[in-house]
């Protein structure tokens, strides 16, 4: 049903005379030579997330040209506006410390500025929740456009790409295997095109959840940055946003339970990052919809890995664009989802197939036939993680599912840096390396830490994966043993901050279990002397105070306490 667009009439300034407000606004419009019929169309926002200092942006202003089109197209008036942009290798401490911010700054600006609906530009991992958490909370009709995927290279035949090839050659050259000579040669390859990273890391892994949520036009989620597909796509998506301002359709009516519980189910079944768990749960958090982890292992249980991409499979983005993109994953795993969710095209998500052609292809398994017999993540509990804590179970080494280890323990990132390639560290291939004090208050901002390093010794003598815990995150991008999100974190007292090297630890995947081979007792008593211990320093002032004072754990999300719906 179609609905009054407010225009530029809406979000006066306070003059305390709503007439001259009004006059006034109309004045400035016209001064940057906007005529009276221009003014009467409905507003479309546009979130402008470019910045030089992010690649996976790089297009970001030809895709707005592109938006702008499609808005006008269909009888609307498209106004583009900055927010923060975030890049995962050029924010420090992490880009995870300013999604928060980020996410307010879209709110703001969406509340502040007369817009009918908004289209949402992001790409780089943290940038697509932000701008999703800032609308859900602003309330305004929004449809999110992704700057896509990059396209891959080739090092001396062999095919690579951003970054689990990047992690792999890391690893090489400080096994010795690549010379430092190498590496630019290598490093020209790797990021070939501007784009996301072309593997299942978090920006591929949260373009597909959108999809899944109905919050994107079909086929977004896939298409790589530098095709000209992906301007169309953004075209369309320019005039879907005026058809939203028309239709008042908000991302509250679109956002559900049940259309969060497709996304979970995507999330497993793509092998996807498991940064996405933590940015599915502030999402949906924005709108008083809580993500279970219990939950999320029933459905990991029943929900097979089905898409084969790097870092789980072989192929990349590049690949599941040609096979069929997001179409041919819910034709697969429709059996197993809520179809009916209303999208962003004010359809149910199972329209989505009626245009969608099937062909034969090989990137995305059927149900009888998939990668994992259960989904990607896998949540496990124990007197270690209470809270519990996340593995990309999908990714691990077959040979350490079931593991008892002794505990090399390092208190911090920079703890790990100082020590971990030290010929003297007392350490075998079969110990369990962990670390703390890297979650979201202690690091501060759960920098992708997790994925520690074999020690250099061990790489060296053809070491390739341990297990490896901590309170910290990993790049979806990554791979290995790798136990993450442990919860509650060390920094504010929880299980992870008793543990000293030597103690006996069990990471148990099939049975869901994280134990240390310790009794009540001792944990206690360990305890009570670290609460003997001065405090930990806290910021006094700005955005470290905020974050660290408001902050909430893991499995809430890691959004502010007071952002978080109810």
């Amino acid at each position: 049903m179609a609905r009054k667009t407010r225009g530029f009439s809406d979000k006066l300034p306070s003059y305390g005379d709503a007439e001259f407000s009004k006059y006034l606004r109309t004045v400035f419009l016209k001064s940057m030579g906007y005529t009276d019929e221009a003014l009467e169309r409905p507003i479309i926002g546009i979130a402008n997330t470019y910045s030089a200092y992010n690649s996976c942006h790089a297009t970001v202003p030809t895709l707005i040209e592109a938006i702008k089109r499609g808005v006008m197209i269909a009888g609307g008036l498209p106004f583009e506006f900055p927010v923060i942009s975030l890049h995962e290798s050029f924010c420090t401490p992490t880009s995870m410390y300013l999604r928060n911010l980020m996410s307010m700054d879209t709110e703001e600006m969406i509340r502040a500025q007369p817009m009918d609906a908004v289209v949402l530009v992001g790409g780089c991992d943290k940038t697509v929740p932000a701008l999703l958490m800032g609308a859900a909370s602003a309330g305004t009709p929004a449809i999110l456009e992704v700057t896509g995927p990059m396209l891959t290279g080739s090092y001396r035949g062999q095919r690579v790409g951003a970054c689990t090839d990047c992690r792999g050659f890391w690893g090489r050259y400080r096994a010795g295997e690549i010379t430092q000579e190498q590496l630019p040669e290598i490093t020209d390859q790797l990021g070939p095109t501007p784009g996301t990273c072309m593997v299942m890391g978090t920006a591929s892994t949260m373009a597909l959840i959108s999809e899944a949520l109905g919050l994107m036009l079909p086929g977004g989620a896939t298409i790589p940055a530098v095709h000209s597909q992906r301007l169309r796509h953004g075209e369309q998506t320019g005039a879907q946003a005026v058809a939203l301002a028309n239709s008042g359709l908000t991302l509250d009516k679109i956002m559900t339970p049940e259309a969060v519980e497709n996304a979970v189910r995507v999330l497993l079944a793509i092998g996807g990052s498991t940064n996405g768990l933590i940015h599915l749960t502030a999402m949906a958090g924005r709108l008083g919809i809580e993500v279970c982890l219990d939950r999320v292992d029933e459905l990991a249980r029943e929900t097979p890995v089905i898409v084969d991409l790097k870092p789980t499979g072989e192929h990349y983005m590049q690949e599941l664009h040609e096979a069929g993109g997001f179409a041919a994953i819910l034709r697969t795993l429709a059996p197993l989802l809520d179809t009916e969710q209303k999208t962003v095209t004010g359809k149910p998500l199972k329209d989505a197939l009626k245009a969608a052609p099937e062909w034969p292809q090989s990137v995305v398994r059927p149900l009888d036939n998939p990668l994992s017999s259960e989904g990607g993540l896998a949540v496990l509990r124990g007197n270690l993680a209470p809270g519990g804590a996340v593995i990309k179970q999908s990714a691990a080494s077959a040979e350490l599912r079931t593991h008892t280890g002794r505990a090399i323990v390092f208190e911090s990132v920079e703890d790990l840096a100082n020590r971990i390639d030290d010929p003297d560290l007392d350490v075998t291939r079969d110990d369990i390396l962990v670390m703390r004090n890297a979650g979201p208050v202690g690091a501060p901002g759960m920098p992708e830490a997790g994925y520690l390093p074999i020690p250099k010794k061990l790489a060296q003598a053809g070491v390739t994966d341990m297990v490896r815990i901590s309170d910290a995150r990993m790049s979806g991008t990554a791979y290995g043993s790798i136990v993450l999100h442990v919860t509650p974190e060390a920094a504010i007292g929880g299980p992870l901050c008793l543990i000293e090297t030597g103690d006996r630890i069990t990471m148990d995947i099939p049975n869901r279990r994280l134990e240390v081979d310790l009794s009540d007792k001792t944990l206690q008593a360990r305890a009570a002397a670290i609460e003997k211990k001065p405090a930990r320093p806290t910021p006094e002032r700005g955005f470290a105070r905020l974050f660290d004072q408001t902050v909430l754990q893991a499995d809430k999300g890691c959004d502010f306490d007071f952002l978080a719906g109810k």
